[in-house]
């Protein structure tokens, strides 16, 4: 199969990510306050998570970079185990970043031909 990245997939994509990661970064208070989680995991997960967004983003003129955009999905999805509204909000993000994908290609193809 070939994955043709395009140029609104990237812009799309890097918006997605961008702001996943700025809720990422995000989880690491709350998870120490509210959720009493131990600050050195709050901290290794939550920069972690934002930095592997930031990673992701700049990696998507390769299709190794929506591979990595698509772990970042999951990874998002599972930190509600720190900070439970965090299953609802991986999977905002999650859906978003599908339809990042599955959008750009629809009006980038449309407008190819």
């Amino acid at each position: 199969m070939n994955f043709e990245v395009t140029p609104g997939m990237r812009r799309l994509g890097a918006s997605v990510l961008g702001m996943e990661a700025i809720v990422a970064g995000l989880i690491t208070p709350v998870a120490i306050s509210v959720g009493g989680i131990r600050p050195w995991l709050a901290v290794t997960v939550g920069i972690g998570l934002a930095m592997l967004c930031v990673l992701a983003a700049g990696l998507l003129k390769k299709p190794f970079g929506y591979v990595l955009g698509s772990v970042v999905q999951v990874l998002a999805i599972c930190t509600g185990f720190l900070v439970p509204a965090m299953f609802f909000l991986g999977a905002i993000f999650a859906a978003l970043w599908i339809t990042a994908i599955i959008v750009a290609r629809r009006v980038e193809g449309a407008t190819t031909r």
